[in-house]
């Protein structure tokens, strides 16, 4: 059985100057444009207290996006503030004078005229985008690998996206989808990873992102939890990994929490980068075939990777069956805690916290993490049964695939 991997971060420091792109007050403005749509609502922060005891921890927090807008997932949060940030930009604005009225309103789409945001995407980051175009009056084109299920695409496709599965991988898609959009009037690709020359538009997702971080940050204060001792935050490109570790840095400096970045072993480039020790990009490509779709992504966003080096803790790869066990445990939790509906890639970080805790070949990273009764874990559950039929077959059925 394939074992999972870890790496403590052990790379070079650097200036840090990714550091600002999560800054409490950028964070502060994406919230407030969240907080604007009538979709809006905070999503549960479940405190699994009979699970902790269970595993040997103080306390565990499983943030559920999969009451996210309706859409199962978090990736909205960073698509719309990045579509609203480029609208304001084109008409002169800044984000905070476009709040969802305005932003939705025939007297700006008349200002700002049309145009088709491009984007790649293993299924949320794509929704989301489609969902903000479709709300906001514009057009958007979505490319997604192979080996996406029927049920994502078709999410995608209800959403008024032009949308298709193609016979590539992830990256593949995004250099399709960025070369379409650079031949195309009014196109603009909003893509959630950074590559030199193309960071504005990422940062602005990852910033995004933050509402989450801050909505979790808010909810463990109200649950008496002055910061939790460790996050795990799931990776693919690491955009999500390098704004949560971002929030905790700025918002804990002087005591942050252990960050511990979960990634799926056929896709695991920042576990590689951090393997490598020198703090360069380290890629994956092929087929990177996993049950954890959305973390099926072989090449690091630049800014996350910035931040990650110079903040994150350790990086865990996990193959699929880690994934399984973390959908099945929250699904059905010791007697007296919620369930909850946690996607493939939602899951991972917690299947790599239980196996940490119960498995005997996991107990050196246990003492190195320093997971003990006294640590409160905190984790995301980015998405929700995103596809019904995958998910029953995993959870009832015991598939791993």
């Amino acid at each position: 059985m394939e074992t999972i991997k870890w790496a403590i971060n052990h790379m070079p420091k650097t200036e840090d100057a990714q550091l600002k792109v999560m800054a409490l007050s950028e964070v502060k403005k994406a919230r407030a444009f969240h907080e604007s749509f009538p979709q809006y609502s905070v999503t549960p922060l479940v405190r699994l207290g009979n699970m902790a005891s269970r595993l040997g921890l103080k306390d565990i927090y499983v943030k559920d996006e999969s009451y996210r807008f309706g859409l199962n997932a978090f990736k909205v949060l960073g698509g719309s503030f990045a579509v609203a940030r480029y609208i304001a930009q084109k008409t002169g604005k800044d984000v905070s004078e476009l709040p969802y009225n305005i932003l939705t309103s025939p007297k700006l789409k008349e200002e700002f005229g049309q145009a088709t945001f491009f984007t790649a995407t293993d299924g949320n980051h794509g929704r989301g985008v489609a969902w903000a175009a479709n709300k906001l009056g514009q057009k958007s084109v979505v490319l997604m690998p192979k080996g996406t299920t029927p049920a994502r695409l078709n999410h995608i496709l209800a959403e008024g996206a032009k949308a298709s599965i193609e016979e590539y991988n992830y990256d593949q898609c995004v250099r399709m989808a960025a070369d379409m959009a650079s031949r195309t009037e009014n196109g603009i690709m909003v893509q959630d990873t950074a590559w030199d020359g193309y960071e504005e538009i990422p940062a602005w997702i990852m910033q995004g992102y933050g509402t989450m971080a801050a909505e979790a940050d808010d909810q463990l204060h109200g649950m008496d939890c002055q910061r939790p001792t460790h996050v795990f935050i799931q990776a693919g490109v690491g955009s999500l990994a390098g704004a949560v570790q971002g929030y905790f840095a700025n918002r804990y400096p002087e005591n942050p929490p252990k960050v511990i970045v979960v990634e799926a072993s056929a896709a695991a480039c920042l576990y590689k980068g951090a393997i490598h020790g020198d703090g360069s990009i380290q890629m994956v490509g092929g087929d990177m075939a996993t049950i954890m779709a959305g973390l099926a992504c072989g090449e690091p966003n630049t800014i996350s990777w910035d931040i990650l080096k110079n903040h994150a803790d350790t990086f865990i790869s996990i193959p699929d069956w880690a994934a399984a066990k973390g959908m099945r445990m929250l699904a059905a939790p010791i007697k007296g805690d919620a369930p909850i509906t946690s996607g493939e890639s939602g899951a991972a970080p917690f299947g790599a916290l239980a196996c940490i805790m119960c498995m005997d070949e996991y107990q050196e990273l246990k003492k190195l993490l320093g997971l003990d009764e006294q640590s409160k874990v905190l984790l995301f559950s980015t998405e929700g049964n995103t596809d019904p039929e995958r998910y029953e077959s995993i959870v009832w059925d015991g598939n791993t695939y």
